[in-house]
């Protein structure tokens, strides 16, 4: 991690840092958006509130699938932007040219992948998350302490079990004809099995902050504003 970094200051500058930030906002907000919405309908609807581990993983991976179906175009271009392999004016010209050079299949390019990725993610979040909140609350009333611990325990475990996911998504929505099983194929025969875990680092220090501090906000939102 700290090799890439210093890579990028030497070549980018620290603004190469921030790379692909606007389609990140336009992916990650509406997303986050998306998911809490539906998790929560569904979470106080049908379950009460209070779903069992096997019901939060239920919960946790529907939401997260109509989420990713939604962003997915978006997720494309912002894998290109972060890896600056494409130059794109724009979010909108991006999503443009990307239609017009690759047609439908290139706006969804790595929806399997993405969705072998973040619904298991989320599924098994979810479950880890409601079971430490339960934990965490008998040891100390600071809820907000609580619940930014309980993601980040949470945030940890499902980015280790949805790495390699995350490995084949990315690779093959940085290559307009890559395939599944060709880019599962290639990282096996020439990293083996460490291939599948490269990025482990700086995805789960992602990933486990971003969703700890969303988790945070919402639960603080739900109480603030009277919610079940």
């Amino acid at each position: 991690m700290m090799k890439e970094f210093k890579k990028i200051i030497v070549s980018e500058k620290v603004t190469g840092l921030w790379q692909g930030t606007r389609p990140s906002l336009v992916r990650t907000v509406p997303g986050v958006g998306v998911y809490f919405a539906c998790m929560h309908t569904v979470k106080t609807t049908v379950f009460g509130g209070s779903p069992t581990p096997t019901q939060s993983l239920i919960v946790g991976a529907g939401a997260r699938t109509l989420a990713g179906c939604i962003m997915i175009p978006v997720t494309v271009v912002k894998i290109r932007c972060e890896a600056g392999s494409m130059e794109y004016k724009g979010m909108l010209k991006a999503l443009s040219t990307i239609r017009g050079t690759e047609g439908l299949r290139g706006l969804t390019k790595g929806l399997m992948p993405t969705l072998f990725r973040d619904v298991p993610f989320s599924g098994i979040y979810l479950m880890f998350y409601e079971n430490l909140k339960v934990y965490c609350n008998k040891l100390t009333p600071y809820q907000n302490i609580n619940h930014f611990s309980c993601g980040i325990g949470a945030g940890v475990l499902a980015s280790l079990v949805t790495q390699p996911a995350d490995v084949i998504k990315t690779r093959i929505q940085l290559n307009p004809t890559a395939t599944t099983m060709a880019v599962v194929k290639q990282i096996a025969k020439a990293e083996g099995p460490a291939g599948f875990f490269r990025g482990i680092v700086p995805r789960t220090l992602r990933r486990t902050l971003m969703a700890a501090l969303a988790w945070t906000v919402y639960e603080r939102a739900v109480r603030n504003m009277g919610l079940k």
